[in-house]
């Protein structure tokens, strides 16, 4: 157990359900031995007269989803603040310009949080392969197996080519995924070069190159300005017949009128786990495609794997109170590439 004289004062900042979820019992006294922590209930509004009494007091917020944000009004009234550990993936909403004005640390939980992501993309990846999806709904129809000769060749997963866009720590895990099979993956991202994308396990190609020659592309870019509608109509229609395209990032990404309309056609095939907005309203025609498949926005950790999110605040609080810093640091100057 950390010496309770090392130990940071803390405080859980987020919503109530996300301490719920994420530090579970066991976890948050796992928490407690390495920090001593503020009574709960946890901080979701930072302008209440409690709330600015325990900021005075904190070295350390843990934070997760629905953090409201960190500006210079909140790191005014706790002078002692000098980090922030993440339980969960981007720190976008609340971590500010004051922040790294007044040099705080941070780190985040988006390496651990990027391996169920990673695993839902290739289970999808696999899946869409097989069309599992459609052939489900024929056996339902028919209570009758195929037969073997009426299988086209296109199904399956032996050679398959896979365009993951972006490498970024998601992506670069579903490609680490993905060398146990027997597929060629190819890689777009404007800042990685042909060789580390070999390094990667991967072929560089350009934008166009990836959606004409991937039976599955899946899409790992952050929403940032310049990538809203990365995924223009003119890279749908290009997609091969009855190519998938997958989509774990966020939904805004994506020209959601050009895939629905190629959805309806016919041409291609998708798994969303996102949409824009989420969730779709309920006459969206894309409900009612059967070639996609719409998921609740799962992919992240959800369940046991929150466990995982808090065994990541803990470790990373005892580094930093050892003064080992952080494992999974944020760096400012990476937030215009990152989610």
């Amino acid at each position: 157990m950390t010496d309770s004289k090392l130990r940071p004062r803390a405080a859980l900042a987020m919503s109530q359900d996300a301490a719920t979820v994420v530090f579970a019992p066991d976890a948050l006294a796992r928490l407690n031995t390495v920090c001593d922590l503020a009574p709960l209930p946890v901080l979701d509004d930072l302008g209440t007269p409690r709330a600015r009494e325990i900021l005075a007091e904190v070295d350390l917020l843990v934070t997760s989803w629905r953090c409201p944000p960190l500006d210079a009004d909140v790191l005014a009234a706790a002078p002692r603040l000098r980090a922030v550990v993440h339980a969960a993936g981007s720190v976008r909403g609340h971590i500010t310009e004051a922040c790294w004005e007044r040099g705080i640390e941070v780190s985040s939980a988006a390496v651990p949080n990027a391996l169920p992501v990673a695993e839902y993309t290739l289970a999808m990846i696999l899946l869409t392969g097989k069309q599992a999806l459609e052939r489900a709904h024929l056996l339902r129809a028919t209570r009758t197996l195929e037969r073997l000769v009426r299988i086209p060749r296109t199904i399956g997963n032996h050679h398959r080519t896979i365009g993951i866009l972006s490498a970024s720590l998601i992506g670069r895990r579903v490609i680490e995924l993905l060398r146990e099979h027997d597929v060629e993956v190819l890689l777009h991202d404007p800042f990685v070069t042909d060789s580390e994308a070999a390094e990667l396990g991967a072929t560089r190609v350009e934008l166009t190159e990836l959606f004409t020659r991937s039976d599955t592309v899946s899409v790992h870019t952050p929403l940032l300005p310049a990538t809203r509608g990365l995924v223009s109509r003119s890279l749908i229609e290009s997609m091969r017949p009855g190519a998938v395209l997958i989509n774990t990032a966020r939904g805004a990404v994506i020209d959601q009128d050009a895939l629905t309309d190629a959805a309806r056609a016919g041409r291609i095939r998708a798994v969303l786990d996102v949409t824009d907005p989420e969730v779709l309203p309920p006459e969206h025609p894309l409900w009612d495609c059967d070639n996609v498949l719409i998921t609740p926005h799962l992919a992240g950790s959800q369940g046991n794997e929150w466990g995982r999110l808090a065994e990541h605040a803990v470790a990373e609080i005892a580094r930093w109170t050892s003064g080992a810093g952080f494992l999974h640091p944020v760096r400012r100057e990476r937030l215009a590439y990152s989610a």
